[in-house]
């Protein structure tokens, strides 16, 4: 849901995470730091230290990132192009995803693996305490409650500020927050997959931050076809700007991470947060999914 006033569609450039951090809406997602399909190191670590910095220099304070994304390699990359961190700098990550080669990754969610992946998460990026800490992925050899009764044991040792989830559904959020606050929900959501509709309404109804990965839904914008096109020419913009500002405009809760290993990418990324899409243009992206 967008917030309207007066027949015009108003943003809300900030986000209250847990209630008391506070982060842009429009993040940094971690992943294309790694070689191709989050494994191994980036063939040019430099450039890819470069676009870290200037997102920052860009106005992103709020980057996700994970311990499988390399593995490793994108949470050392975050920490060696900025530590020491600004102030204002919201790192989340997450653990209970194993990867073990290019798209090859496994659910573990059992506590012994979360702890130690905590710690490595700690390690890799130089700190004390991790602004928000997700469960990567539900396991399902391992209840739910005990995966997040660990995480929230974690946080009572000082280690994790606020707990979020990643890819759940309406029950395991339930589930999740029978045993901690939870902050946040991070689910695969862009204009062409909208299976988490129902969850994005609830987060903005209870407070909760909606991360959607996978936002532009790389080289499939074009299925939108000619209603895309025309109102990207209408904004000067291209097609992933576009779906940028949609999600944007979706929901104050909204943080969108598009993630790049390209400069010029991220510029055009960011620069995706001045456009101003109508309410007329909303409901027409809104529709072409239908």
């Amino acid at each position: 849901m967008s917030i309207h006033a007066h027949g015009q569609t108003i943003l809300v450039d900030k986000f209250a995470l847990g209630g008391d951090r506070l982060v842009r809406r429009l993040g940094f997602g971690g992943v294309q730091l790694c070689r191709k399909d989050g494994w191994g190191a980036p063939k040019d670590r430099k450039n890819a230290i470069a676009v870290v910095r200037l997102a920052v220099d860009l106005g992103v304070n709020f980057m996700d990132t994970a311990d499988s994304y390399g593995p490793g390699v994108s949470e050392q990359i975050i920490a060696e192009a900025l530590y020491p961190y600004p102030a204002d700098l919201v790192i989340a990550t997450k653990g209970g995803l194993v990867i073990r080669g290019p798209r090859d990754w496994k659910p573990n969610g059992r506590p012994s693996h979360l702890r130690q992946a905590l710690e490595g998460s700690l390690r890799r990026l130089r700190l004390e305490c991790i602004d928000l800490y997700q469960l990567h992925n539900v396991d399902p050899d391992v209840p739910m409650t005990e995966s997040v009764g660990v995480l929230a044991d974690m946080q009572t040792d000082g280690k994790i500020r606020h707990i979020g989830l990643s890819n759940v559904n309406l029950i395991q959020l339930r589930q999740a927050q029978s045993v901690a606050r939870i902050v946040s929900v991070q689910n695969r959501y862009n204009l062409l997959e909208r299976g988490s509709d129902p969850l994005v309404d609830l987060c903005h109804s209870e407070g909760l931050g909606f991360i959607p990965w996978f936002p532009l839904r790389e080289g499939h914008l074009n299925q939108f076809g000619s209603h895309m096109e025309c109102i990207a020419r209408q904004h000067n913009a291209t097609p992933a700007q576009i779906a940028i500002a949609w999600l944007l405009q979706r929901s104050p809760n909204m943080l969108p991470i598009p993630g790049t290993s390209s400069i010029a990418h991220l510029e055009e990324n960011m620069s995706a947060s001045s456009i101003k899409l109508t309410q007329d243009e909303l409901e027409l992206l809104s529709k072409l999914n239908c």
